[in-house]
C-alpha cells in the first residue's frame, strides 16, 4: 500500500514539476533582422487583431512562400536569394508561428487560411503563384478552391492532407510515440512542456533525406521560439486539428488555376496519397525530387527552385 502511495505521489509530481520547467524556460527575444539574410528588412502587418512577421525581397512578378506547420518563413533560407533574382517573393511567419504573435484560438486548417487570406488582401498581393510546403501546400489549395484573387497558380510541395493528418508521425518512431500522446489527458501537455532541444532536433531531422542539409543555426531558433509563452499550447492545438488537413482535400475539385504537385521521393505521404491529389486538382501536374524529404526547400533548394522557376516560365509561355 506504502509503495503505491508514493508511486501514485512520484506520478503526480511529475505534471507539476513540467509547469515549473516551462515557467524556467527562457523567452527568446525577436531578432531585428534575419541572421541569414541581414539585408532583408525584417516587416510587420496585422492581420485579424495579430500582428505577423514577414519579409519581401527581390523585384518581378510576385511569389509567396508558405512555411510547414511548426516552422517559420527562415525554412526557406536557402530558396529566397535564387527566387528573388527572379521574382518579388514574400515569406510569413503564421500565427503562433515563428515571432509573429500567438493568439488565443483554435490552430485549424481555417485559422491558417483566413491569415494567409488577409496577408494577401491586406499587401495587395494579386495574381500571386503559392509556393506552400506541407501545409503551406495545402492552403495554397484551398485559397485556389476559392477563387482568391490573389492566387495566380499554386506549387504545392508535399501538402500535408492525408492520413488524417498524421504524416508527421510517420517521420520517426520517436515522433510518432510522442504525437500520439498529444490527446492524452495530462500526458500530452506534460510530454509537450518537458521538451528538451535533442528530441526536437531528432524529429526536424525526420524532415529531411540529405545529411546535414538542416542548418543548425535554423533547428536552434526553432527550439528557441518553442519556449515563447503560449507556444506550446498553440502546437498542441494545431496537432489536435490534424484530421481537419484531410478535410479539406473536398474542395480541391474547385481549383480552377494550373497546380504544381512537387513532392520529394522521401516525403511521408505515400504513393496512393500522392496521386489521389493529382486526381483530384483539375489538370495537376506531378514531380518527384529524388533523395529529399518533407522539408524540400532545405534539403533539395536547387531542385525546388528549378522546379518553381520552370512552372513560372510555363505560365507566361500560357500567358
Amino acid at each position: 500500500m506504502r509503495i503505491a502511495i508514493l508511486a501514485l505521489i512520484a506520478l503526480a509530481a511529475v505534471p507539476l514539476a513540467s509547469y515549473l520547467v516551462e515557467a524556467l524556460r527562457r523567452r527568446p527575444s525577436t531578432p531585428p533582422r534575419l541572421e541569414w539574410a541581414p539585408d532583408i528588412p525584417v516587416r510587420w502587418v496585422e492581420i485579424g487583431g495579430s500582428r505577423l512577421r514577414y519579409i519581401v525581397a527581390g523585384s518581378g512578378p510576385p511569389v509567396v512562400l508558405l512555411h510547414t506547420l511548426r516552422t517559420q518563413l527562415d525554412i526557406f533560407q536557402k530558396v529566397i536569394p535564387a527566387l528573388s533574382r527572379r521574382c518579388q517573393v514574400y515569406a510569413l511567419d503564421y500565427p503562433g508561428h515563428g515571432y509573429s504573435d500567438i493568439p488565443d484560438a483554435e490552430y485549424s486548417p481555417e485559422l491558417f487560411v483566413r491569415a494567409v487570406r488577409g496577408f494577401l488582401d491586406t499587401l495587395d498581393i494579386t495574381e500571386a503563384v503559392v509556393v506552400g510546403e506541407s501545409i503551406g501546400g495545402t492552403i495554397g489549395l484551398l485559397l485556389a478552391a476559392r477563387h482568391h484573387r490573389g492566387v495566380r497558380a499554386v506549387v504545392a510541395i508535399n501538402p500535408y492532407d492525408y492520413d488524417a493528418g498524421r504524416g508527421l508521425r510517420r517521420s520517426s518512431s520517436l515522433a510518432n510515440l510522442l504525437f500520439g500522446l498529444n490527446g492524452v489527458p495530462i500526458i500530452g501537455a506534460t510530454v509537450m512542456r518537458m521538451r528538451s532541444y535533442p528530441v526536437e532536433n531528432h524529429i526536424f531531422q525526420g524532415g529531411v533525406r540529405r545529411k546535414g542539409s538542416l542548418p543548425p543555426g535554423l533547428t536552434r531558433e526553432m527550439h528557441a521560439v518553442g519556449n515563447r509563452e503560449g507556444h506550446y499550447l498553440a502546437f498542441m492545438s494545431l496537432v489536435g486539428h490534424w484530421p481537419e488537413w484531410e478535410e479539406v482535400r473536398a474542395e480541391y475539385g474547385n481549383i480552377g488555376v494550373p497546380v504544381l504537385l512537387l513532392y520529394g521521393d522521401h516525403d511521408w505521404s505515400r504513393g496512393a496519397e500522392r496521386d489521389a491529389d493529382r486526381q483530384a486538382i483539375p489538370g495537376a501536374r506531378m514531380q518527384i525530387v529524388p533523395e529529399a524529404g518533407h522539408f524540400l526547400s532545405i534539403d533539395a533548394p536547387d531542385e525546388m527552385v528549378r522546379n518553381v522557376l520552370e512552372f513560372l516560365e510555363g505560365l507566361d509561355g500560357e500567358g
